[in-house]
């Protein structure tokens, strides 16, 4: 962001579209309480705008005189504020109309619009809070689990900062030792303890690295959840199933094979993991050409998928198109679901014999048995065997991991450089690219247009 338009005062509604009991309205710079001056009445006219208190009163139009809204009113004194900045918040009646109209008034008074996550861009700028942090308002926004937001309230507390911080010191001690040997050439050998600098390393660096590269995925799957395709023949009861998992009518169910002609998708909580659960078009041949369309997108889905629910009917044989599909998602992740268990009159047909080998898992999706099992497969196929997910301090994005992984690089090269003996110099080289490669996680060293791809993500008034 250019200097001169983080010295502009800038304004946004705050409170998402749509109509609601209260829309909120945010001020942030210099001109906020000027602006309050100008277009708020307080219903007490000696009030005098004590920081951080409501104020009652009306919105009135410049020269007009006319009331605009009646409203509650804060201004919020700097650095006390979130973006440290003078601050000031109008709530009013929750008409986007409205809104607009308060906004449009606030703007011709000289005040800019602000760009998509602006408010929350200057709190990062002006030292509030860190990148780690910033980035964390993204997710506890876009949460779709308790979970996940838990996740993103840990990271907002500072607990990802903290074990990148911690990381960050051990390197400064390493980076500390080194320089008094490279000051001092002639005496660096009694000046260089190499077992403590390869303990100071492998305990506080490379072990804590490891650790949080570790917890990576776990981390996205919180943040992203994962995405789960229900693939089988026509009339195995896949549309049966998605509804059963989210206990409402979601598709269609018919005995007419190929009623589903695309994709149905929604989102499902399990155990806390966002999944991304999809009813695709049953895949055969000689299809139709709609039903063929969405056989097509079934076969792409399924290339994308993070997990597939492979479905057949428990009461019947294997029948060639069955096993033609097997073959396509053998290499994915799956989970062999045998529906239709009430049908199954004469034992479980013993579908490994067959060559169906994975997880198998039997259901009813029409009375609605099996499910609670089916989902405890699913946690177990996505967890790696975890019972307990460690919430606090996940590297949550691909920004982040990626970072890791360089740094971790720079790790190794350390650790090589000091088993060798070589210079101080070339391991002071990659003692500070770990170190920015850490500092690129919590902003110390992040380029101007990773920030901007980082706040564009936000939605306009946070």
């Amino acid at each position: 962001m250019p200097a001169d338009r983080t010295e502009h005062t800038i304004a946004a509604i705050s409170t998402p579209p749509g109509s609601g009991g209260i829309g909120i309205i945010r001020i942030s710079g210099a001109q906020a309480l000027a602006i309050l001056h100008r277009l708020f009445r307080p219903h007490d006219r000696r009030c005098r705008f004590r920081s951080h208190q409501l104020y009652y009163g009306h919105i009135v139009q410049p020269g007009a005189n006319r009331i605009v809204d009646e409203v509650l009113a804060v201004y919020m004194q700097a650095p006390r504020t979130y973006t440290r900045e003078d601050v000031v918040e109008i709530h009013c009646h929750g008409s986007y109309l409205l809104l607009s109209r308060i906004l449009e008034l606030i703007l011709a008074a000289g005040v800019r619009l602000a760009d998509p996550g602006e408010f929350t861009k200057r709190a990062f700028l002006n030292g509030r809070i860190d990148l780690t942090r910033a980035e964390a308002v993204i997710d506890i926004l876009a949460a779709k689990t308790r979970k996940g937001i838990d996740q993103g309230q840990a990271q907002l507390a500072g607990a990802l900062y903290q074990r990148i911080e911690g990381i960050r010191q051990g390197l400064m001690q390493m980076k500390a030792f080194i320089e008094v040997a490279i000051d001092f050439p002639e005496e660096d050998a009694e000046i260089v303890d190499l077992g403590g600098l390869q303990q100071i390393l492998q305990q506080q660096v490379a072990a804590p690295l490891q650790a949080l590269i570790a917890s990576a995925d776990q981390g996205r799957i919180l943040r992203d959840g994962i995405s789960v395709v229900i693939a089988g023949v026509p009339n195995v009861g896949k549309s049966s199933l998605l509804n059963a998992l989210l206990q409402e009518e979601r598709a269609l169910v018919t005995a007419i094979p190929g009623t589903t002609r695309d994709f149905i998708e929604e989102y499902l909580d399990i155990e806390g993991i966002p999944v991304r659960i999809i009813d695709t078009a049953g895949i055969r041949d000689h299809a139709e050409e709609v039903e063929e369309l969405g056989i097509k997108r079934a076969k792409v889905l399924l290339q994308q998928a993070d997990l597939v629910l492979f479905m057949v009917d428990g009461s019947r044989d294997l029948s060639e198109a069955d096993l033609r599909l097997y073959c396509l998602v053998a290499a994915k992740p799956l989970i062999v679901v045998i529906n239709k268990s009430d049908l199954c009159q004469n034992g479980v047909r013993d579908f490994a014999a067959q060559g169906i080998t994975g997880p198998a898992v039997w259901i009813s999706a029409r009375h609605q048995s099996g499910i609670e099992e089916l989902k405890r497969a699913i946690f177990a196929a996505v967890a790696g065997g975890r019972d307990q997910w460690q919430e606090d301090g996940c590297a949550p994005n691909l920004r982040h991991r990626q970072a890791l992984l360089r740094a971790e690089a720079a790790c190794h090269r350390i650790a090589e450089s000091l088993a060798a003996g070589s210079s101080c110099d070339l391991v002071a080289v990659d003692i500070q690219e770990c170190l920015e490669q850490l500092g690129e996680i919590v902003g110390l060293t992040t380029a101007d247009d990773i920030l901007d791809v980082i706040f564009t993500q936000f939605c306009l008034g946070k």
